[in-house]
């Protein structure tokens, strides 16, 4: 008798202990929010890298250039940058890879720069769906994003008999660093289910990651970014970020409309994709409106490198020479300026970060509606 009281009494006190934690209330996320400046920052992968599994690979991976492109932003005014986190790499050895991630912040926290983890992504250009450590192969001149890699690789993201393994390597890299306050959030998937065939899903992969990280319970906020108009996802990711992240690389009012439709989940927002000189989402014309609306946000690409971002999405050697204006990025390998007079005026937005309020007004609801055009268009680039 006295026995089963005491396995009673055990089951009491470690039931809150064993309980996972729940989506932040709207209350919690404002907070997290309050008295943070004006977030304006890049995607980031080195130039040296044609991947993000050679950015982490120890055969590649080069503080010494990092910090000479970190510090670039630095001279910018640019305070926040997201990367994704190689599964394949840290896979080969977790404690090394533990000790670059770490060397990484320490890189950013130098030159007052906020990191954006990713865990997942799908995302391949190229041929090359299940990366593997170790040197990678050189740019195909002419190919935007050869051989960029996804994390974990298709064959790990759609078979869930290997999701045990990716549970400890998020697990495993956010308790690590669950309380550093270099970390800005945790984003959990990178665009999620764009891919699906015969009868494949990304979904059960997705579920499960904002499952582990609610059992780890970071002091950091959590999200996924919504990006397309499929409804069953964007009200998952609405009913389990922390706060709302979103991407679009459209001209400035349908950007703007899309973060008043954000704005209205009543939780903090971050545009963390935008940037398209083709689509006419510039510097120039997008960003001023960013910082007046009071929108946080992180354009695509810092250093032109390997991975020839500054080509359109889908552009392959056959189709000859580019001559039009640079999708991506806004240095050339040699650390100059693409534009002077995008850099000027980078440096100028970004010089008072006093966040401004926005004219949105917040309320909240399951569903988002109305998708714009321009949020769609990658979806045809990630299927080519």
């Amino acid at each position: 008798m006295r026995i089963k009281s005491l396995w009673i009494t055990f089951l009491f006190l470690t039931l809150p202990l064993c309980a996972a934690a729940q989506q932040w209330s709207v209350e919690k996320a404002n907070e997290w929010s309050k008295n943070k400046p004006w977030f304006c920052g890049v995607n980031y992968i080195p130039a040296y890298a044609i991947s993000y599994t050679a950015m982490w690979d120890p055969s590649t991976f080069s503080p010494k250039k990092i910090e000479e492109e970190i510090e670039l932003m630095e001279e910018c005014g640019l305070n926040c940058a997201r990367v994704v986190l190689q599964y394949a790499v840290y896979a080969e050895n977790p404690k090394r890879f533990k000790k670059s991630f770490r060397t990484f912040l320490d890189i950013c926290d130098r030159h007052g720069v906020m990191v954006m983890p990713i865990f997942f992504d799908p995302v391949a250009c190229g041929a090359n769906t299940d990366p593997k450590p170790g040197p990678q192969d050189e740019p195909l001149e002419g190919w935007y994003g050869w051989a960029w890699s996804p994390s974990p690789g298709y064959t790990m993201t759609f078979d869930v008999r290997t999701h045990p393994l990716l549970e400890k390597f998020v697990k495993d890299v956010m308790t690590t660093f669950r309380d550093d306050s270099r970390i800005m959030a945790w984003d959990l998937y990178n665009e999620p289910v764009h891919y699906a065939q015969n009868g494949k899903s990304e979904w059960p992969l997705l579920r499960s990651v904002f499952k582990w990280a609610r059992e780890v319970n970071p002091s950091q906020p959590v999200t996924s970014s919504i990006w397309n108009g499929n409804e069953d996802l964007n009200s998952f990711l609405s009913e389990n970020s922390d706060i709302i992240t979103f991407h679009i690389y459209a001209p400035a009012e349908e950007t703007l409309d899309m973060y008043r439709r954000m704005k209205a989940y009543g939780r903090p927002v971050i545009l963390t994709e935008w940037m398209h000189r083709i689509n006419k989402s510039t510097i120039k014309d997008v960003l001023p409106a960013l910082k007046e609306a009071g929108c946080d946000c992180m354009m695509w690409g810092l250093v032109n490198g390997k991975n020839q971002t500054h080509l359109p999405w889908g552009h392959r050697p056959e189709m000859g020479p580019y001559t039009g204006p640079w999708q991506h990025d806004i240095f050339h390998g040699d650390m100059t300026a693409y534009d002077p007079e995008e850099i000027e005026l980078l440096k100028q937005l970004t010089a008072d970060k006093t966040r401004q309020v926005s004219s949105a007004t917040p309320h909240q609801h399951s569903r988002l509606q109305g998708v714009p055009g321009p949020l769609r268009c990658k979806v045809l680039r990630k299927q080519q």
